[in-house]
């Protein structure tokens, strides 16, 4: 039965984590984490046009108690040299909307000019 304080804004044993050393691998994730419980899976999550860690991912643990232990043990908490943010993860329909523009725009950097500046070449 749905614990009825997690309502749909949560997915009970699946949690966000940022933050994650940029240089740190999915096996790595699912042994911090299982210092709280057992892993079902670990994914980093990683840059489509270079394949570099992000310095994000997710953790499922078993369980929603395992979920809750691993967030206790790791929010907040440093993994070489970072500081975790760790919190259960929300569906995709629950997010704020992603803002318009796509590949940044003028005060953004991003595609346009080569990186010339606005003189030219």
């Amino acid at each position: 039965m749905d614990n009825p304080q997690s309502g749909a804004s949560v997915q009970g044993n699946k949690l966000y984590v940022g933050g994650i050393p940029y240089r740190s691998t999915e096996d790595d994730l699912k042994k911090a984490f299982g210092e709280a419980g057992n892993v079902v899976s670990a994914s980093i999550i990683s840059d489509r046009m270079t394949g570099r860690s992000r310095g994000f991912g997710f953790v499922e643990m078993a369980s929603e108690a395992e979920a809750q232990t691993a967030i206790d043990r790791w929010d907040g908490k440093e993994m070489d040299g970072r500081t975790l943010s760790v919190s259960f993860a929300r569906p995709q329909g629950d997010r704020p909307p992603r803002r318009e523009g796509g590949f940044g725009g003028a005060d953004r950097g991003g595609y346009g000019n080569g990186g010339y500046g606005r003189g030219g070449y």
